[in-house]
């Protein structure tokens, strides 16, 4: 954990060499998840509800899943940028070094760029919480978290899905971008929204709803057992076989020869 954090501290200074760009960008970050929001607002202004929910609760909704999301893609980059670690060989240089293969790529790439949208997140709940009409309580401050965390975790696992694909094709496959960065698109509104069938896709498949819609009807009392409550920890089930699934692609990793 002591290296991991010294080599956050190497790329925050290497982003603060050029701080007029370092803010731009997270000022851009800022505005195009801005324009999201902005859709949502006039979206709501006119109908007011969608699936009985309100433009506070979906907004909360919308803070927990983009802040996820950022926390990933600012941590796990290296995996969303790891095609071109496979085509110019420098995944060779990575499987000799003697630290574990998840670590040098976690600590390779580290986008604090990304900060743009995780202050949007923040400003956001700053917003929702308190107007979202929900009774806080410890259990539920406790559930908020947990869909914030877990659901980082979750999109990790994703981006690692990502990686594993890529020893096969070498050129990363745009269809995952569906999950992640689609991921955090469809997670601008509950996932029921979408239907039964996409709704039980995203809880047995790929568990975007079990840290987003369940814990969320938790929040608003419309589900008092427990289990919703934790849902965002059962869906910590996913990592174990995404991980599985990269280790095993790994050995079918040939070299390019560079």
């Amino acid at each position: 954990m002591k290296l991991y954090a010294q080599y956050v501290a190497i790329h925050l200074k290497s982003h603060m060499q050029y701080k007029a760009s370092f803010f731009l960008t997270i000022m851009g970050q800022f505005l195009v998840s801005f324009a999201t929001l902005l859709g949502m607002y006039f979206m709501m202004s006119r109908f007011h509800h969608v699936d009985n929910f309100t433009l506070q609760q979906v907004l909360l909704c919308f803070a927990a899943v983009l802040m996820a999301f950022s926390l990933a893609e600012c941590f796990a980059r290296g995996f969303d940028l790891f095609p071109s670690m496979i085509s110019n060989g420098e995944f060779d240089r990575i499987l000799v070094r003697p630290r574990g293969v998840v670590f040098q790529i976690l600590a390779g790439k580290v986008e604090f760029t990304r900060l743009g949208r995780l202050t949007q997140a923040i400003f956001v709940f700053c917003y929702a919480v308190p107007a979202s009409g929900i009774n806080w309580t410890a259990d539920k401050a406790i559930t908020l978290v947990f869909m914030v965390i877990c659901g980082a975790m979750i999109f990790f696992a994703l981006f690692l899905i990502y990686a594993a694909l890529t020893f096969f094709t070498i050129e990363g496959l745009e269809f995952m971008n569906v999950l992640t960065d689609g991921g955090r698109e469809f997670g601008t509104y509950p996932f029921s929204i979408y239907g039964e069938g996409i709704r039980k896709f995203l809880t047995y498949v790929i568990p975007l709803a079990v840290f987003q819609y369940y814990p969320l009807l938790y929040l608003l009392d419309r589900e008092r057992s427990l289990l919703y409550m934790f849902a965002p920890v059962f869906s910590l089930a996913f990592i174990p076989p995404a991980y599985a699934f990269f280790r095993f692609s790994m050995r079918r990793y040939r070299s390019t020869g560079s």
